[in-house]
């Protein structure tokens, strides 16, 4: 992936710092999940054995756990009904401490989705929703509560399912107000008439979306991003950002295109996909990510939810699990402070990956020094190597040590693929870094007895395990010196 330090910085410190408003149709998704074991006598229908019933924030709710789950500070209000599920929709954002301006409206029930499926397959699904346009005392209040929320936004989200909230009047006065004050505004839209986005960064459109609003097949893709290349300008949009399922994002400019393909992964369920293209475009265009790089995010981000069933967000250390193997052929994005590192080791644990710690110098590597880290990293899954700063070698060693650098060091130890993260510390010893990491395992070489290994008995604590290796005989930094010194 392009600018990957960049994109990584995005995730793990930017993103955090971002406040995202979210406008748009509200909906509770209810789930029933059981097994399929026969077919009615009463009907050709399944017949489904419920297990367990479960639900899940939906349409712009949905939007706003995507931003939520990947860091972000999130507002999001919409209309829904004076009724328990509008209740049950209000504590699920809660609980994910997501604000919500919940505008509770008359004879108008909170929309749901009710989807009964028989192991992973979707057998029916039953939505409730209002016929009748919210009274203007309700349009009024919602406007009245976006445009305060804007003062703190660094990204708006317009998430439109056709339900509603988003009336020309509404998309009109939240894209000019946010315009004004240079915040971006990401449509995820709905209308056939792409006019009321007008003045928006980006609209996200899928192809059949794009079709409707252009008035062209999705048979032929050259003739329809043509046409939609000149809604750019005429709409006052900085680009098109075009989803296409399996053939990747689309960015589309007047008399240009870029197409980022695809990230392949078994595909489950859909559902909910594209409110995580339009979470990611957002924060990666607040946080000045160019959108060909943000679409190559959102790929992957989109890739992670369609092997999922239901909709359920993406997580940030899903995304950042997936970006790994991009990262270990990267060595500077290995070389880490302790806030990142712990960022990074939560993210390789929340997939069950095993974390292992060794320390040292690692003046002038030889082959003891990498049979170490090899043998390190069979004992688990990720291998953290801290290293002495060149002033606690200093003092522990004496000058002239070190004789490379720490920043050089750490380097070239980032560069070794069984390593996946190195960190610089100042102390003697690295006691305090393993108790904030509290790595599963804890090598050291055979020099080495449990007795004199620094933090052997911190890390028992807590269930991890001890394990030194054999040395290699006739290698070390000592006597690499003292040869070159005798050769000099």
């Amino acid at each position: 992936m392009e600018n990957l330090d960049k994109i990584v910085d995005l995730v793990e410190v930017d993103w955090p710092s971002k406040r995202v408003l979210v406008v748009g149709d509200l909906m509770l998704d209810k789930y029933v999940w059981g097994d399929v074991e026969r077919i009615s006598p009463e009907a050709p229908v399944p017949v489904v054995r419920a297990a367990h019933n479960s639900e899940q924030p939906g349409g712009a709710a949905n939007v706003a756990m995507n931003l939520a789950g990947l860091g972000a500070s999130v507002m999001v209000i919409g209309f829904a009904g004076d009724d328990d599920d509008q209740a049950r929709l209000k504590n699920l954002l809660e609980l994910k401490n997501i604000e919500a301006v919940i505008v509770s409206v008359r004879d108008f029930p909170t929309i749901s989705k009710l989807r009964i499926l028989g192991g992973n397959q979707q057998i029916l699904r039953l939505d409730t929703e209002g016929r009748l346009t919210p009274p203007q005392e309700a349009y009024d209040a919602l406007l009245r509560s976006a445009l305060d929320q804007l003062e703190e936004a660094d990204a708006v989200i317009l998430s439109d399912y056709a339900k509603g909230v988003l009336s020309e009047r509404v998309c009109r006065e939240i894209i000019s107000a946010a315009r004004s004050r240079k915040i971006p505004v990401i449509v995820d839209p709905k209308a056939l008439d792409f006019e009321r986005y007008r003045g928006a960064t980006t609209i996200c459109p899928n192809l059949r979306e794009l079709s409707a609003a252009v008035h062209s097949s999705m048979s032929d893709l050259e003739e329809l991003f043509t046409a939609a290349e000149a809604m750019v300008p005429n709409l006052d949009l900085s680009y098109l950002t075009v989803t296409m399922s399996e053939k990747g994002i689309a960015v589309l400019r007047e008399k240009s295109r870029v197409v980022a393909p695809a990230v392949a992964r078994q595909v489950f369920d859909v559902s909910g996909a594209g409110d995580t293209v339009v979470s990611i475009i957002a924060l990666c265009i607040c946080c000045g990510l160019p959108i060909e790089n943000a679409v190559q995010l959102a790929n992957l981000g989109a890739g992670i939810v369609v092997g999922k069933v239901g909709t359920v967000p993406v997580q940030k250390f899903e995304l950042l699990a997936a970006l790994s193997s991009d990262i270990g052929l990267h060595a500077s994005e290995k070389i880490l402070p302790l806030e990142r590192l712990l960022i990074r080791t939560a993210a390789w644990r929340s997939v069950g990956e095993k974390v292992v710690f060794t320390n040292g110098c690692f003046d002038l590597l030889h082959v003891g020094h990498i049979t170490l880290l090899e043998r390190a990293r069979q004992e688990g899954d990720r291998l953290i190597v801290a290293i002495n700063s060149d002033s606690s070698i200093r003092t522990l060693k004496g000058p002239p040590r070190p004789i490379v650098g720490e920043r050089d060091r750490a380097r070239v130890l980032a560069a070794l693929g069984a390593v996946d993260a190195v960190i610089i510390f100042d102390d003697r010893t690295p006691l305090r870094l393993i108790d904030a990491v509290r790595p599963d395992v804890l090598v050291k070489g055979g020099d080495y007895t449990e007795a004199t290994i620094v933090g052997a008995d911190v890390i028992r604590s807590w269930g991890g395990r001890v394990k030194i290796v054999p040395t290699v005989e006739g290698f070390s930094t000592t006597k690499l010196i003292e040869k070159s010194l005798a050769m000099s």
